[in-house]
């Protein structure tokens, strides 16, 4: 099954000169989604990791099934003031603006190697605010893992040379 035809261009969203990447139509396909949730589950099972980190808010939809597969605890990073405990946080540059995001300082064990999911890979932003909060807490990056990656924004170079599996590529 080709994953792209589930994918749906939005123009001008969420502000003019965004081509917005909508996976709703794959979501509302239960072969759609589950072929992306095995291939992306199947692809991060070979980097053997301890702990999978998702980040708010499509990426709990890839990750949390994918941690369930894998049988390894589910770590959330959230944007500010949504966890409830003690966090570190990062504050970065998204391609229409800026953010900050959370992890609890207890959500990863020293050392447990980890994987970060999130549904898109723009810039690298949001993955590279990611990766700063696990080496925070003291994790490793296994590596990173999206359903769809917008090469010609070059995200990937702003990753530091961590390993990036996407299983859609525009």
């Amino acid at each position: 099954m080709d994953l792209t035809e589930y994918i749906r261009d939005v123009p001008d969203f969420p502000q003019p000169g965004i081509l917005f990447k909508d996976i709703t139509p794959l979501l509302s396909h239960p072969p759609a989604l589950r072929q992306a949730i095995d291939q992306m589950g199947e692809r991060c099972a070979a980097l053997n990791p301890d702990t999978i980190v998702c980040i708010e808010a499509r990426g709990f939809l890839f990750a949390a099934p994918m941690a369930y597969k894998l049988g390894v605890p589910l770590v959330p990073v959230r944007k500010r003031g949504k966890l409830p405990y003690q966090t570190h946080s990062v504050t970065y540059d998204l391609e229409y603006g800026s953010d900050t995001v959370e992890v609890h300082v207890d959500a990863i064990s020293q050392g447990h190697r980890v994987v970060i999911v999130d549904d898109l890979l723009a810039t690298g932003g949001t993955m590279a605010a990611a990766a700063k909060l696990v080496e925070q807490t003291g994790g490793e990056i296994a590596g990173l893992s999206v359903l769809i990656e917008l090469g010609d924004l070059h995200g990937r170079d702003r990753l530091g040379g961590y390993e990036v599996i996407s299983l859609i590529e525009y």
